[in-house]
């Protein structure tokens, strides 16, 4: 169950992550393009899922888990100023392929009205 509270500490996780990947993190790995999707903070405020997108093409998530991994004291210590609290949850990096997924049934979609369009030429419905 999520709380307010919960909520905006998942916010401000993850526009903080998103801007210390962007300026801070120099580990070769996660120098393609990563997206923080959402931050999901437990209710007691001890632990937060970060899930994140990885777009383009790289394919290696395994590196790209090890590095977020890694870097994942880096993260507490420079988020531990900017929260209003006194301990920064503990953070687990989650792949999340929802846009991979949409591309997906958006390209499926495209195919079937693509073939409706050659098997009815001429057709606007039934």
């Amino acid at each position: 169950m999520s709380t307010r509270r919960a909520d905006k500490i998942g916010s401000l996780m993850q526009k903080e992550i998103s801007a210390l990947l962007l300026e801070q993190v120099n580990d070769p790995r996660l120098s393609g393009l990563l997206s923080i999707t959402q931050v999901a903070v437990s209710s007691d405020l001890k632990y937060a899922k970060v899930f994140v997108s990885v777009l383009g093409d790289r394919a290696d998530k395994a590196e790209i888990k090890k590095g977020l991994d890694a870097a994942t004291g880096f993260f507490r210590r420079e988020l531990a100023p900017l929260m209003t609290m006194r301990k920064v949850p503990e953070i687990t990096f989650h792949f999340d392929d929802s846009i991979e997924r949409a591309f997906e049934v958006m390209k499926r979609i495209d195919e079937v009205t693509a073939e409706d369009n050659k098997q009815k030429p001429g057709s606007t419905g039934k």
